[in-house]
């Protein structure tokens, strides 16, 4: 089970750090433009599978830190011999305290592939415009690297001294973890890196109105685990013009039709529940008493249905999804085809193994002529991180003074991310981004990818401010 900080009365006395009036944070608005530069530089260094150099970016991040004050050897960046180019860079800021577990920094530093073509504007040149700055990785994940280097900075500059120690960990290779992931590497090469109290993390966010008002802050509890199965089939073939029963593409298409029928058990777990309950205020009628009898913890049928095809999204959030992405078959267009494959991806709740819902979906495809097999090796699929007084009370304070009104709403991610590494090493990781998103979701890991510059700049104060209070609890 994953450990968890104790709660202790010092948490209160290093809450008030939240409670410092806006003129004591005018002296960090003063190393703005400096920020900008680092988002710019880590921006504009392409650090994309297909051309990138995530050591070309680390190595960059760690010249900043260098030249603002701190030894050479306090930062490094530890290069696979295998992978030169995806180097992670890491380090500390050692507190006072030498037995107080570490607070852990991790933002990945890769990110998705952008076609120069298909973008509006060039992806890997910040443009700052109508109040957004366009690029790749604007967002996902350059903006929390590019915010902890910039909080380092600046506590070096505050001559901050923290009572727990302070790593960071700027990784790479979370977008394409099948080659190769930097928190993975570590976590197995170099653990004491990453050996910490608990860790924050991309995932969590803000989402905004449909007139850019901030409406709920996100806290990431957690996260389903990606995994494709390949469903395969073969036959004798045989010409077109003679067809017979024996058909690999007609019998996969029946599977797969079974599959995207079929729908898992609702089974939703603690923050999901905590999410419906929190949410349930801001959608009158029907759907808040849906929320307010799931957030109460009674599974009713009824309830559950309704929210499920309310939003695809809550439904990711109740459920193992999964759904068909892929089809191959036949090799001729005369020709009785004689194989069929597909790819079925799943999403599997936090708790379940990937070998139950391997399970399921043999018994759903109910085809023994068809193979089901995972596609890659499985993730690991921890139970969510507990969500404990001592991470959320400081995050309530601090949006409650920037953010007045604002109900703070734990989830968790449908997606995937290095927390599902991190959540099994037994080091409990939150994603707390504190990025407020329009509702379209600013493009990421599509076209166009941004971020409304007030969002980001508001975002650096927040996180700057939420670990220094982390940092000086007791």
């Amino acid at each position: 089970m994953p450990n968890s900080l104790p709660i202790k009365p010092g948490l209160l006395a290093a809450a008030a750090l939240l409670l410092l009036p806006a003129a004591a944070e005018a002296q960090g608005d003063a190393g703005r433009e400096r920020f900008r530069e680092t988002y710019k530089e880590l921006i504009e260094t392409d650090t994309t599978l297909s051309n990138g150099d995530c050591t070309l970016a680390s190595n960059r991040m760690k010249a900043r830190l260098v030249a603002a004050g701190y030894p050479e050897g306090q930062f490094r960046v530890v290069v696979p011999e295998k992978f030169p180019k995806f180097g992670n860079l890491v380090g500390e800021i050692p507190g006072s305290d030498a037995k107080a577990p570490a607070i852990l920094l991790v933002a990945h530093i890769d990110v998705v592939e952008a076609k120069r073509e298909d973008w509006e504007r060039d992806p890997f040149k910040l443009v700052e415009e109508n109040g957004y700055f366009f690029a790749r990785g604007a967002i996902d994940d350059k903006a929390m690297a590019a915010i902890f280097v910039d909080s380092l900075i600046r506590y070096r500059e505050e001559k901050f001294k923290p009572r727990r120690t302070i790593k960071i960990a700027l990784t790479c290779g979370e977008e394409t973890d099948i080659v190769f992931d930097g928190v993975e590497y570590l976590l197995a090469t170099e653990p004491q890196t990453l050996k910490a109290g608990f860790a924050i993390n991309e995932g969590g966010k803000g989402w905004l109105d449909d007139k850019g008002a901030p409406r709920t802050f996100g806290i990431q509890v957690g996260e389903k685990v990606y995994q494709d199965f390949t469903l395969a089939t073969s036959g004798p073939g045989g010409h077109s013009a003679r067809p017979h029963a024996d058909n690999p593409i007609t019998r996969m298409s029946e599977a797969l039709a079974r599959v995207g029928n079929y729908h898992f058990p609702a089974m939703p777990g603690e923050a999901v529940r905590n999410f419906f309950a929190r949410s349930a205020p801001l959608y009158p009628g029907e759907k808040g008493d849906a929320m307010r009898i799931v957030g109460a913890g009674q599974d009713d049928p009824a309830a559950l249905d309704l929210l499920g095809k309310a939003d695809p999204v809550w439904n990711a959030m109740i459920r193992t999804t999964c759904t068909n992405t892929q089809v191959v078959g036949g090799h001729a267009h005369n020709a009785v085809p004689q194989r069929a494959e597909a790819n079925v991806n799943c999403r599997i709740l936090p708790g379940t193994s990937v070998d139950t819902i391997h399970k399921a979906l043999i018994e759903v495809v109910a085809d023994p002529r068809i193979t089901v097999v995972a596609a890659d090796e499985p993730s690991p699929v921890p139970a969510p991180p507990p969500l404990t007084p001592e991470i959320m009370k400081p995050v309530e304070k601090l949006v409650a003074e920037m953010w007045p009104g604002v109900p703070v709403i734990p989830n968790i991610s449908t997606g995937a991310t290095d927390g599902r590494f991190l959540n099994s090493a037994g080091i409990p990781t939150y994603g707390i981004s504190a990025i407020f998103v329009d509702p379209d979701g600013n493009g990421v890991h599509g076209l166009n990818e941004r971020v409304r510059v007030k969002s980001l700049y508001d975002a650096r104060q927040f996180l700057h401010r939420l670990v220094k209070t982390y940092a000086s609890a007791k």
